[in-house]
């Protein structure tokens, strides 16, 4: 459906329900970082979040929960707000984005596992690859 075909009123909503969804994975984010413990005033960004907690929950493994909310946050505003039909890539299946952002995400792991084998940390040129990775994934497949 082209923006001309829906009602005037319905295409004023959009920005307001953009701008919402910004503002509640912001105000996450913050909750986060408040909640990373402070030691004479400084973040001890690695600390765990919860102490005795059965995980080791500390920023970084929170924040990459967070960009992965945020991730199907957006999905799931542009699948409603842009639908789309599948279409056939270099795998010769049928995805949409939601595929590929799963396709992406999963190759991603591995980039990075292998990464670690091989290479060993930081991991800062696996991300890198994994970037470029997701992009060829949007492009091609």
């Amino acid at each position: 459906m082209s923006d001309a075909a829906i009602p005037t009123h319905k295409r004023k909503a959009w920005p307001a329900i953009y701008a919402g969804a910004a503002l509640v994975m912001a105000a996450i984010l913050a909750l986060l970082v408040l909640a990373t413990p402070a030691e004479d005033g400084a973040r001890d960004w690695t600390a765990p979040m919860v102490s005795g907690g059965w995980m080791a929950w500390t920023f970084p493994v929170a924040l990459f929960f967070w960009v992965i909310a945020s991730l199907l946050v957006l999905f799931t505003i542009l699948a409603i707000r842009f639908p789309e039909t599948p279409r056939r890539g270099i795998l010769r299946i049928e995805t949409t984005r939601g595929d590929r952002l799963f396709i992406s995400l999963l190759g991603s792991a591995f980039i990075c596992l292998g990464w670690l084998f091989f290479a060993g940390p930081p991991l800062w040129w696996g991300l890198a690859l994994c970037l470029v990775y997701a992009a060829a994934v949007f492009r091609w497949v």
